[in-house]
């Protein structure tokens, strides 16, 4: 058997399910597939029916090579790049500690640590988009509209206040909590059955993201250290990476790794999913184990997001659809796209936050909301005639 991908993913696109039906043998236009199965936990191998759609594709390969390529120029670009110039050589000179000391502490104790802060930040938030939009069926999905960040956003904030030494520990560990169960709150109050409507995980996700912010507002009023701590916490609200130090990367980075490596075993089981989770069990998917899986490798990567920039909005919705355009629905294909493409859109979001009304900054969330914000309205209307409540 095998998964009919295009029929699929024109659904996924027009933001609604394939109704639950067995999966075919025969691709449309006559060509067979054979899908290995396995007992036990099958792996399925999909193989899309859009093959003639993906021949006017570039190789993935080179289109993987590329976005390595531009995310490695536009780290270069935003080193070099800020209130005091320093050139790409000098750079160079000072990664391999021949630096001048001001120049030393400018690249290696400020901007190096925020453009790699601000990779992570993209990777980690544009595969998260990609995982939920690929398990809800649904164009729409992405942390940030779900409610997602902003219960990160409550639980981080309050690690924060409470943070000590360990606060690059404390703070990712209790945003993980908090993404964790505003993902399954939403997720329990939006559902009609054995469906998960998108409008009302959209109404569910708006919701959660006032009470949200409420709370969070709260919880600065009340606290004894508000005073020390108020600008800290409402610059990080607001979304920004300006103040990352090498041991957050280092966390933020292995859990980024672990979620995307969870991601990757799940990519074809997701590819299944798309004709409904009723053809994905007959294909041998456990789909309650992949909607677990999916839950918490997204919450995890969200979670380090926060921890890292606070809110920043939207980057998991562009990013996955600009990469679908690329290198079509497969999701072995997507994640990875879309790991290097969320990471160079937001260290260039941050750039442009640095210098666009230097010397003062803006946050980072200002730009990606400027950007992503219209894109989802423009979405949104586009796919209107598909929402029911």
């Amino acid at each position: 058997m095998v998964v009919d991908h295009g029929r699929a993913h024109e659904a996924h696109r027009a933001g609604r399910s394939v109704p639950d039906a067995p999966a075919r043998t025969t691709a449309p236009g006559g060509r067979r597939h054979v899908l290995p199965h396995h007992s036990g936990d099958a792996l399925i191998v999909v193989a899309p029916s859009a093959e003639r759609a993906g021949a006017t594709r570039p190789p993935v390969a080179a289109v993987l090579g590329a976005l390595g390529v531009a995310l490695v120029a536009a780290v270069a670009v935003a080193v070099t790049l800020g209130a005091v110039a320093i050139p790409l050589d000098r750079v160079l000179a000072t990664l391999a500690g021949r630096g001048e000391p001001t120049e030393s502490a400018i690249v290696l104790s400020l901007r190096l640590p925020r453009v790699l802060g601000a990779a992570l930040v993209g990777a980690a938030l544009a595969v998260a988009g990609t995982l939920l939009q690929g398990l809800l069926r649904n164009p729409l999905a992405d942390p940030y509209v779900l409610g997602t960040s902003a219960g990160a956003s409550v639980a981080g904030t309050v690690g924060l206040l409470v943070a000590g030494p360990l606060g690059y520990l404390v703070v990712p560990a209790f945003a993980f909590a908090g993404a964790l169960g505003s993902t399954a709150f939403v997720w329990r109050v939006a559902r009609v059955g054995a469906h998960v409507p998108i409008v009302s995980l959209l109404l569910a996700g708006v919701v959660l993201s006032a009470v949200a912010g409420s709370v969070v507002a709260l919880l600065l009023v009340m606290s004894d250290r508000l005073q020390l701590r108020l600008a800290a916490v409402l610059g990080w609200l607001m979304g920004g990476v300006s103040v990352v130090s090498w041991e957050q990367l280092g966390v933020a980075a292995a859990l980024v790794a672990v979620s995307v490596t969870l991601g990757l075993a799940t990519a074809s089981r997701l590819d299944a999913l798309a004709l409904g989770e009723d053809a994905a069990a007959s294909l041998g998917v456990d789909v309650e184990r992949l909607k677990r899986v999916i839950l918490v490798a997204s919450a995890l990567l969200t979670a380090t997001a926060v921890s890292l920039a606070g809110l920043v909005g939207f980057v998991g919705l562009v990013v996955p659809h600009a990469a679908r355009l690329v290198v079509g629905p497969r999701h072995a294909r997507l994640l990875p796209a879309c790991a290097l493409g969320g990471a160079t859109f937001v260290v260039l979001a941050d750039l442009l936050a640095r210098v666009a009304l230097a010397p003062a900054e803006l946050p980072v969330g200002v730009i990606s909301g400027l950007v992503g914000g219209p894109f989802f309205f423009a979405l949104l209307w586009r796919q209107r005639d598909s929402y029911r409540l």
